[in-house]
């Protein structure tokens, strides 16, 4: 068992309420909610993501002997509450978003519905895997948006925050839209396209840039693209020219040329320029280098000639809203509503859906959350996908998802498709939830 599976990746906190869940023996079924209270400053929705290894982690949670071996020797807990762990299950049922549907705040990606313990202990696990490739495909989504028809990779692996965080980002980024990715891994684990050039490193390691370049080749004829901006940049596309007849002659064909530094769009014009000139009109253009849907914008207004990019430190950090305010709230114990007042941090009580409306072009109008039981206008979104702790169907085609993803891209309002910052989308809060929380909270506890 890798640590990633370990029932003990989660908070202190989550084990001493089960212990006191065991105690008072309150396993009455609990309702709990994943949802993001706002949305980061730069963004405008976000994308579902990360669900498959949910249900996986769900449905394979337990306790191994040596983990209870060391509950029962760390002094915090009972006897009788770790031996209570030995059979511990997720034997309950889920309800969730797609993966690659778009939402937006207090809208619940997940419902876990299950005995206290079981909801309970889950929270931080859950939190965990939906978060990051939540926040990952988000941001992926916005290149793919900045950048449309472009070949756009994962280079982010270096700078990803562990191994985990770099796998799932690569599988994030590819259902957003991204071609693929530099992550060899992700290629083998998810069936993801991968991509990659040389570096620097290989050039220097040569006393003259050219051999370099045909040693590569030689090396890889099947997938030169060959990084040009060690030296001098227009410099090295020149002699590109003058190794197109020993390329020839040996079959070898230059399929492109990355730009990594400098001012990007002015070497791009340049590089395109001598290319064309000298007959290489073939030869793609990557570029590469601290990128994101911002620099994408604004290479594409400065008429940057480039046929694809590479994102790396800014989609796997996700530099510029680097977190998601997600959140797993208790909404129902023991058949009733339960309700968060804590300022700034209220929530909506029940179980809930999601109705989403669209106009007449298919293009999203506004959603509705409303209580399950007080159906309202619009496409339902949340679905059944776990019950009894087993899965309704098997994992869904990672293609599938990708084309998901791409008509909620396409159906979202221009506004949100151009990434501005000041756009808006109507969620609007049902009158019978809204009812229901002012009872609750004319309650005293």
């Amino acid at each position: 068992m890798t640590i990633a599976q370990s029932a003990l990746l989660t908070d202190l906190y989550q084990l001493t309420m089960l212990q006191t869940y065991h105690a008072e023996r309150m396993q009455e079924t609990a309702v709990f909610d994943l949802f993001v209270r706002r949305l980061p400053d730069r963004r405008s929705f976000l994308l579902a993501v990360g669900l498959e290894q949910a249900l996986d982690y769900l449905e394979n949670l337990h306790f191994t002997a040596g983990e209870l071996d060391w509950l029962a020797g760390c002094g915090r807990f009972t006897p009788q509450f770790v031996a209570s762990l030995e059979n511990f299950r997720f034997t309950g049922e889920v309800h969730a978003l797609p993966e690659g549907t778009v939402f937006f705040p207090n809208e619940p990606i997940l419902r876990v519905t299950a005995p206290l313990s079981q909801a309970q202990l889950v929270e931080s696990r859950l939190i965990n895997l939906l978060h990051y490739q939540t926040l990952i495909a988000t941001k992926a989504a916005r290149c793919v948006l900045a950048a449309p028809g472009k070949l756009l990779v994962d280079f982010g692996m270096r700078r990803a925050h562990g191994a985990e965080a770099a796998l799932l980002a690569a599988r994030a980024s590819w259902l957003a839209g991204f071609a693929g990715t530099a992550t060899v891994v992700a290629g083998m684990r998810f069936g993801i396209p991968i991509f990659g050039t040389m570096a620097h490193s290989l050039v220097e390691a040569h006393d003259r840039e050219e051999d370099a370049f045909i040693h590569f080749a030689a090396a890889q004829p099947g997938n030169v693209v060959l990084l040009i901006d060690t030296y001098d940049t227009e410099a090295a596309a020149r002699k590109l020219l003058e190794l197109a007849p020993h390329f020839s002659e040996r079959s070898i064909q230059i399929k492109g040329v990355r730009i990594d530094s400098g001012d990007l769009a002015e070497h791009a014009r340049r590089v395109r320029r001598i290319l064309d000139e000298g007959g290489l009109k073939e030869v793609t253009l990557f570029g590469s280098g601290d990128l994101d849907e911002y620099r994408l914008a604004e290479l594409s207004e400065a008429g940057a000639p480039y046929n694809g990019y590479g994102i790396g430190t800014r989609l796997d950090a996700s530099t510029d809203a680097p977190t998601l305010d997600m959140v797993y709230k208790l909404q129902e114990y023991a058949g009733k509503p339960r309700r968060k007042r804590s300022e700034g941090k209220a929530t909506w009580p029940g179980r809930k859906q999601i109705y989403r409306r669209t106009d007449e072009n298919g293009i999203l109008a506004g959603d509705c959350l409303s209580l399950e039981n007080a159906p309202q206008p619009g496409e339902p979104l949340l679905q059944p996908v776990m019950r009894e702790g087993k899965r309704l169907g098997p994992p869904e085609p990672p293609a599938d998802i990708r084309e998901r993803v791409q008509r909620q891209l396409a159906a979202l309002p221009a506004a949100l498709r151009a990434n501005r910052t000041d756009a808006s989308y109507p969620v609007e809060i049902a009158p019978e939830l809204r009812e229901l929380a002012d009872r609750l909270d004319r309650e005293t506890y």
